[in-house]
């Protein structure tokens, strides 16, 4: 056992072992259909927990920067973008890879907006809570799909539960909530 974090090959053999199968050793080129398999549930679910905007993939006023065609080209890695409220004379959304102005129907800007994003981060790049809880919601899924066995079904949840609960305090550590400054229509208050 390593002394390091969870990477997406050990997920996959998590998730493998929760099926009866035997491990991979690597991601590349494989052949096992319940590999493959795996590996497509276990992106699917980054993506699905990471588009829920956590401390580590957010970006609190990250200044968007108009191109050369007076555009806002947004970050490829890009899930969710919102114009903060101290730029309320926009109403920012994704557009392909560009943002859209709903409140002035346009993709044209002329200055810096500063948006909200969430960005979609590679399962290396995630904390281990993270990791941790995306593997096992992984594995109960893939479990469910391949095997429906109600028994494990209801072990693979509890494990799942309780990696949600630890990675829901890290959030509550780390995210700096405060009720003054966490707030974007109290903060508008403040700076009257």
């Amino acid at each position: 056992m390593s002394l390091t974090p969870t990477t997406e090959l050990e997920a996959v053999n998590t998730m493998l072992n929760t099926i009866g199968e035997a491990p991979v050793n690597t991601l590349v080129n494989m052949t096992s259909v319940d590999a493959i398999t795996a590996l497509s549930v276990l992106r699917n679910v980054n993506r699905g927990v990471q588009a829920e905007g956590w401390f580590f993939n957010s970006e609190k006023d990250y200044p968007l920067v108009p191109d050369q065609n007076n555009n806002l080209p947004l970050p490829t890695n890009l899930m969710s973008v919102d114009s903060t409220s101290l730029e309320s004379k926009f109403d920012l959304v994704q557009r392909g890879q560009r943002a859209y102005d709903r409140k002035n129907h346009t993709y044209i800007f002329t200055q810096t907006v500063k948006c909200d994003l969430i960005i979609l981060l590679s399962f290396e790049e995630i904390p281990e809570a993270a990791r941790n809880y995306i593997a096992l919601r992984a594995s109960r899924i893939l479990q469910d799909r391949l095997l429906g066995s109600d028994s494990l079904h209801g072990m693979n949840r509890e494990d799942e539960y309780h990696a949600l609960t630890t990675l829901r305090l890290m959030e509550s550590e780390n995210a700096d909530y405060n009720i003054l400054t966490g707030n974007s229509d109290v903060s508008r208050i403040l700076m009257r």
